[in-house]
């Protein structure tokens, strides 16, 4: 029930907002609306210069947007066209594919861009834009096929919250008591539903943030480095547990959420009042829990802005961002409405799940911040995320080697002592 309310409440937020995006045009003609005194639009042009070189069958035009009143209007109409604003120059149009800004990793999805296009039969690894089918809404551009492979890694990774499951998996045994199905489905629908809307408010915003400031290298560096402190906090949660800064709710905070699960579980108090209970309950641990994973969603909108992908595409990312973050939730909700049992999240657990979230955290910063354009191909995705599990496993390799060799030498002491 739960699932199918979220379902409709994504798919609802996509149908409002996404637009049917059209096939890409094998038009070689290349646009450029730049401005005078900008520095970025220097670069571009000088790389576009090397472009031009490399492939004498491309056509590049330009127009200066910031002193001529004519090509403002004109980059408003086209930009209009792709269901976009002005935001930064320059902007470079290719065919369906536009790009805000510039940069070498920019630069690069130009060049590949390019030669697709000018390829008779395209390498589909560069191809400009791939394309979703979204329920109600149809075929809707979402960018290329890498973005949509580390959204689902990235949502499965962050779903594996342990401040949320932990939370989750409490309260559900707790309602599990009164032994009513319908009052658990409620309670825990109800819970789900608020902590699920609040994130996806926080990514949103998030999101819209960037998608302004995406031209302003020092805002995308401040995000990554933001993301690269939460991973390195989380990782230290996992060696050294409660001591030190944590993202993980407090102990001082702990006694309030179960004062208000308890209330809310009570058999004797009445499903509306209980719900409402529930909704509050579930806002007060949006907010506490929210800087457990906080650095996920900063990463995916850097990742989506930088690969300038318009509102009509970052939506549909956005959904399928949720679904998947939902999976875990929904698997223990599950368990407790139908088999009406309730799983425990150990310590041991939550801190292996703190483990395998700041490793790949950092793993996904630095390389946003020192090789950005790995993460424009799925086999440079799909690298950073197999380093990051290796890296995990490397080091419960370690740690198991040393309790292995820990044991042997208690051991060993313990049979002298009998010889002895």
């Amino acid at each position: 029930m739960v699932a199918l309310f979220r379902a409709v409440l994504v798919l609802l937020l996509v149908a409002g907002f996404a637009l049917p995006a059209g096939a890409a045009d094998s038009d070689l003609d290349l646009v450029l609306f730049w401005g005078q005194g900008c520095p970025h639009c220097e670069a571009e042009w000088e790389f576009l210069a090397e472009l031009g070189a490399e492939f004498p069958d491309l056509e590049i035009t330009g127009y200066e947007v910031r002193y001529n009143p004519d090509n403002w209007d004109l980059f408003v109409s086209v930009m209009a066209e792709h269901g976009l604003e002005p935001m930064a120059v320059p902007t470079t149009i290719l065919g369906d594919r536009v790009w805000q800004g510039f940069d070498a990793a920019v630069g690069d999805e130009i060049r590949l861009a390019v030669a697709a296009a000018l390829s008779a039969t395209a390498d589909p690894a560069v191809e400009a834009n791939d394309v979703i089918d979204v329920p109600i809404v149809g075929r809707v551009e979402v960018g290329n096929t890498s973005l949509l492979v580390s959204t689902v890694l990235i949502a499965l990774v962050d779903g594996f919250n342990p401040c949320s499951l932990w939370v989750l998996s409490i309260l559900l045994a707790l309602v599990l008591r009164t032994g009513s199905r319908r009052r658990l489905l409620a309670i825990g629908g109800t819970f789900l539903f608020v902590t699920t809307l609040l994130y996806g408010l926080y990514m949103a915003g998030i999101y819209g943030f960037l998608s302004f400031a995406a031209n302003l290298e020092w805002v995308r560096l401040a995000m990554a480095a933001i993301a690269l402190g939460f991973g390195f906090i989380n990782l230290k949660d996992y060696f050294w547990f409660r001591r030190g800064p944590s993202l993980t709710i407090s102990d001082e905070q702990k006694p309030w959420l179960y004062q208000r699960m308890r209330s809310v579980a009570a058999s004797d108090k009445a499903l509306p009042a209980a719900l409402a209970g529930t909704a509050l309950l579930a806002v007060g641990v949006s907010i506490l829990e929210t800087p457990c994973t906080a650095g996920y969603p900063l990463l995916w909108a850097n990742l989506v802005t930088e690969q300038n992908v318009g509102l009509a595409g970052a939506i549909p990312l956005f959904a399928l961002y949720m679904l998947v973050f939902l999976l875990d939730e929904l698997v223990v909700f599950g368990l407790a409405v139908f088999a009406m049992r309730a799983m425990k999240l150990e310590e041991r657990a939550g801190r292996l799940l703190k483990l395998v979230g700041g490793v790949v955290m950092i793993a996904l910063a630095a390389t946003l911040v020192f090789a950005p354009e790995a993460m424009s191909s799925v086999n440079g995705a799909l690298a950073v995320f197999g380093i990051a599990i290796g890296a995990v496993l490397c080091i419960l390799g370690v740690e198991w080697a040393m309790r292995r060799r820990r044991h042997t030498k208690n051991r060993r002491r313990s049979l002298d002592r009998v010889r002895g």
